[in-house]
């Protein structure tokens, strides 16, 4: 068996509170009317309009004024001076030999000597040695010495043969090298 209940804050039974049946129905029809209405307005959309929002057009980037121009009112003005080309004073590296030779009739040691000069900027002197040497055996003896110093402008090559006369009125056969040993530089 079902059992129901009913709640509320008023007295049962219309009649004996004084509000008739017809007055509780029109308190409903009233009521449906009304949610009715809210519903038709609403789906109708037009019940209750959205709100506009109006989105604020986007600020400027702030500037600032330091009251001062912050570019230099001047432009610095020097000349860097020529870098010191740097040398090796052993000036062996800048110089060649060719045609190493002995005359038996001028009793002579020649030798086709041959400077250049790497600088662009300096002039250089170089304090030349030539050695003839002993070959067979190679001792380290020396049939002849030439020594000469020559100037050399920048980028330039200089050439000279070398020489160095026998004293001796007869000499047989001999092997001998020409070597550089010395080309000392100096700037100019």
């Amino acid at each position: 068996m079902k059992q129901r209940m009913r709640t509320g804050t008023g007295v049962r039974g219309g009649a004996r509170a004084g509000v008739g049946a017809g007055a509780r129905t029109g308190i409903r029809a009233a009521v449906v009317a009304g949610l009715a209405l809210v519903t038709v307005a609403t789906v109708g959309g037009c019940a209750f309009g959205r709100p506009q929002v109006k989105v604020p057009p986007p600020f400027p980037s702030p500037t600032y004024s330091s009251g001062y121009d912050s570019s230099p009112s001047y432009e610095p003005t020097y000349s860097p001076s020529p870098a010191e080309e740097t040398y090796d004073p052993d000036g062996r590296a800048d110089v060649s030999g060719s045609n190493c030779d002995f005359s038996d009739s001028l009793r002579q040691f020649t030798y086709t000597v041959s400077i250049t000069n790497p600088s662009t900027n300096d002039s250089f002197s170089y304090d030349m040695a030539v050695n003839w040497m002993k070959a067979k055996p190679a001792d380290g003896k020396a049939y002849g010495l030439h020594e000469r110093s020559i100037t050399v402008g920048p980028g330039d090559t200089e050439t000279y043969t070398a020489k160095y006369t026998v004293n001796q009125s007869s000499i047989g056969q001999f092997w001998f090298t020409c070597e550089i040993t010395r080309a000392h530089k100096t700037r100019r």
